[in-house]
This record gives structure tokens, C-alpha cells and sequence, in this order.
């Protein structure tokens, strides 16, 4: 690859997009991607992943239409002030003619949900209340628009929950921060910190949100999921009332979950790919395994009947196979797969046949070795259980050079000019107080306070960087995207 990660992370990403073919850009409406197929069937897994997770949780899928009228958003005033700058209005069908009312179409989905929950949750007995869609939703987003990072239209899940009382809701939270660890950092490898996000910084019209941040290795932080505590705003507004064991009505009390699936691939793409391309987690690579025979004259058949045994095999053992016998070269072979991502390559020529091995390459490491023919299988399964472990742990090791400590503004600012993230006793990231901090940070360094880490248990003896004040919690400060 021409650009390389460590030296213009922008260029690098961008170059890994388009020499794979991931998204064309090029449709006429702006910041409307297409996701093209090798980019779909990743995104494809990655969803059935995601709700296999929440359907062992006991949540049950529904589809919800794309508009929701516009009364709907003026229930909740927090909530309305904060979306509707960023909501595309239909107001008109046919030739022109005005509808009744305008409808938004989804930048997120409360006011749609809430609306049918007040008809649906009845009793005590209905709760918890556990349901979800998969889709897209769609914001006018303002700022420089990015494939996968930054769109006006975005895929993703979207869970919205239902509880009797403040406690039992605020376990929902936990379960899905559970699941966020289940999903996108075991299964996609992905590191993350868990944060609190501040007062100023919350999802509109929620009590608390916490988020899913990882940190590329330029630096900048990447959102990957949120899941907020609703508390009984939205069911006030909506009347999403209960009747008790004892028959008084009370409010539910809501939460609602979000990983961001484009956003979420894209981080794969950025934390994990390297310098000869993607590196795609074992479970959503559209292909698992290429097989790429060494074609030689007088050897072709004999080389390709063996690689297509080699192919019925591992298909039948469950894993996603190709055989590439395209008239190019090996090393043009080799150079695609790489560029693409498959975790495992097979070689096989007719010294190979007469060895009874294979040569297999890995891309989590990047090395490459003989195995005997009677212990492929064997080394297959090996290498899928270390796969995206390996990918994970070279992850973590970048994360962890990104966060440097502070105790000072002086020393946050060269940190921030040294494109890496604060960490940083700080006053309070719930009142007026830390807010003002906050907007201090954001003019002297142009980054902004993340959150608090909410499984850091240690409390700072030291003064708030900027405010001087005792400190309650350390936060996490830099750039994002």
C-alpha cells in the first residue's frame, strides 16, 4: 500500500476502503453510502451475531416504519431540541401536494417505540418489556461526511426496554454493557472503554448514557455503542404506564441500547487492518479460508482435484471457502487475499501433493508454515480459536500507547498536540461546574472530555487540571471522530 498506518492514518484508511472495493461513494445524494459486497456480507454476519446475542437475552425483534409524525417528537422536550436540527422532514407526495403533517424519517427511534408501548405494556406482567429492531436511521449531519464514521444514513440495532422500577432498569444497563463486551470486544476484537458520559455530553432526553469508546491508532476516539437509562421521561410523555400487583398505574421505567453496525465496521477496519490491507475477525470474513492452488504444466489437474477435495471438506466442516483458480499469477493471488482480509490462506502445488501438506498462511500473524494433510483440519480449528484473539491483543497493545496520564493543562496540551488522549483528575462531569472545565479544555486544546471510566474504582487525591477544585473522578480527554 502506498500510505501507511503510522505515518497518515486518514490516507491509510481511506486507501484500505477503496482498494477493497468496501463502499462506492459516488451515489448523487451526499452522505449516502453504498456498501458494497465484500463490505455487505461482513455487515450481514455482524448483524446476525449482534441479535443472536440479544435473542438470548430474552429480547424479541419487530420492525417499526421508517416516519414518525412530527408530534411524536415534541413530547419530550429534551429530546426534540436535541434532534430535530438533524432530521430530514417528508412534506410532500406526488406532484407536490402537502401532506397533512410532516414526517421525520428516523434519526432514532424512542418517539416511534414509546408511542406503541403505550397501547402494548398493560400489566406488571408484561414487564420487563425486551424488544428491538435492525435497520437504518438517518441524520442531516452537518460536518465532513465519512464512509462508515461519519453519514446521513447509518445501519444499526436499536433496543428499547421497559421495567418496573429505577434498580431493574438501571441492570438492564448492565446487561447491555455485557453484551457490548460479548460482541464487539470478543467476537470483533475490538478494545474499549466503558465511559459515563458527561452531563452536557448525554443522548437528549435521557437521565445517563455511557458509551463504547475505542482509540485508533492516531489517537482519536471511536464511538461503538451507547446504551442509556431513559428513567420515566419518555413514559410521562408517551403515558407508558403499568398496573401494579396491587392495581395503581405507574410509569415504566425505559432504557434504549445502539451499536452503530457502520460505525462498528468501520473501527474494525481502522483498530485491526495494517500495512498489506483488512484484517477481518475470523467470524465475519466473507470468505474464512482461500484456497490457492500452484498451478504447474502437466500438474494442473492433479494440483486442482486435490485443492477441490481440500475445498468440499472444509465447506462441509462449516467454514466459508473459495478456490481461486483464476488464470494470474500466485503472487497476484497472494497480494489479493491479503489486501482483502481471509484469516487463513491454503497453498498447494504438486511438491505439496508428493509431501501430502499444504502450505497455510495466516493473516493474524502473517506467517506462513507447512502442515501434513492428515492434520489440516486440526490446524484449522486451532488457528480459529486464536484468530481474532491475536487480532484483539495486538489491538489492546496500540490502545494502551494511546493514554497518556496529566496533571496539568500544560501537560495535556502537548499530549493533545502529540495526537494522543488524556487522562486527567477533574472536577465533576454532572454539573455546571465541570461543564464549564469542559468548555475550557475544548477551546485551549479543540478536544473534549469523553467521560469517566466507569470500572475505574480509584479516586484522585489530586485537583481538578483546570478548575483547581477537588477532584471526583478521572476523564479521559481527546479528539474524536
Amino acid at each position: 500500500m502506498k500510505n501507511k498506518k503510522e505515518e497518515n492514518f486518514n490516507e491509510w484508511f481511506n486507501e484500505v476502503i477503496n482498494e477493497n472495493e468496501l463502499v462506492d461513494d459516488r451515489y448523487n445524494v451526499k452522505g449516502f453510502i453504498i456498501y458494497r459486497e465484500w463490505c455487505a456480507q461482513s455487515l450481514k454476519k455482524m448483524y446476525n451475531i449482534y441479535e443472536n446475542a440479544l435473542n438470548e437475552k430474552d429480547h424479541k425483534p419487530l420492525f417499526m416504519p421508517i416516519v414518525i409524525p412530527e408530534e411524536n417528537f415534541f413530547k419530550e422536550a429534551e429530546h426534540v431540541q436535541g434532534f430535530t436540527p438533524e432530521v430530514f422532514w417528508v412534506t410532500e407526495h406526488g406532484d407536490g401536494e402537502k401532506l397533512e403533517k410532516r414526517l421525520a424519517l428516523r434519526p432514532t427511534s424512542e418517539t416511534a417505540f414509546y408511542q406503541m408501548y403505550s397501547l402494548w405494556i398493560r400489566s406488571h406482567n408484561d414487564l420487563p418489556y425486551k424488544r428491538y429492531q435492525s435497520g437504518s436511521v438517518y441524520r442531516y449531519e452537518t460536518k465532513a461526511t465519512r464512509p462508515f464514521l461519519r453519514g446521513r444514513e447509518f445501519f444499526w440495532i436499536e433496543t428499547h426496554c421497559a421495567y418496573p422500577n429505577e434498580k431493574s432498569a438501571r441492570e438492564h444497563i448492565q446487561e447491555d454493557m455485557e453484551t457490548t463486551k460479548e460482541v464487539i470486544g470478543d467476537i470483533f476484537g475490538i478494545p474499549f472503554i466503558f465511559f459515563k458520559r458527561p452531563r452536557w455530553d448525554k443522548f437528549a432526553g435521557a437521565v445517563d448514557t455511557f458509551a463504547a469508546d475505542t482509540i485508533t491508532s492516531n489517537g482519536k476516539f471511536l464511538q461503538t455503542a451507547t446504551t442509556h437509562y431513559l428513567g420515566t421521561r419518555f413514559a410521562k410523555a408517551f403515558d407508558v404506564k403499568y398496573k401494579t400487583e396491587t392495581g395503581t398505574d405507574e410509569l415504566a421505567h425505559l432504557t434504549c441500547y445502539g451499536p452503530g453496525m457502520t460505525r462498528i465496521y468501520g473501527t474494525i477496519v481502522a483498530v485491526h487492518s495494517d500495512n498489506k490491507g483488512l484484517r477481518l475477525p475470523f467470524d465475519i470474513a466473507p470468505t474464512q479460508i482461500v484456497i490457492v492452488p500452484i498451478l504447474i504444466k502437466g500438474k494442473e489437474e492433479e494440483v486442482l482435484k486435490k485443492a477441490t477435495e481440500i475445498l468440499t471438506n472444509l465447506k462441509k466442516a462449516g467454514y466459508s471457502v473459495e478456490l481461486d483458480d483464476k488464470q494470474k499469477s500466485p503472487g497476484e493471488k497472494f497480494f489479493m487475499w491479503e489486501m482483502k482480509g481471509v484469516p487463513i490462506r491454503i497453498d498447494i502445488g504438486p511438491k505439496d501433493i508428493e509431501n501430502n501438506q499444504v502450505a497455510i498462511f495466516r493473516r493474524d500473524l502473517n506467517t506462513k508454515e507447512f502442515v501434513k494433510e492428515t492434520d489440516l483440519q486440526k490446524t484449522i480449528e486451532k488457528i480459529e480459536t486464536e484468530f481474532t484473539k491475536n487480532l484483539k491483543s495486538q489491538a489492546e497493545k496500540t490502545f494502551a500507547t494511546q493514554i497518556v496520564p496529566v496533571n496539568s493543562m500544560v501537560e495535556l496540551e502537548k499530549v493533545i498536540k502529540e495526537n494522543k488522549i488524556g487522562k486527567a483528575p477533574f472536577c465533576s462531569i454532572d454539573d455546571d461546574d465541570g461543564e464549564k472545565a469542559a468548555e475550557e479544555i475544548k477551546d485551549k486544546t479543540g478536544a473534549e472530555v469523553r467521560g469517566a471510566d466507569l470500572v475505574e474504582k480509584q479516586k484522585p487525591n489530586e485537583k481538578c487540571i483546570v478548575s483547581g477544585k477537588p477532584a471526583t473522578c478521572y476523564v479521559y480527554i481527546g479528539k474524536s471522530y
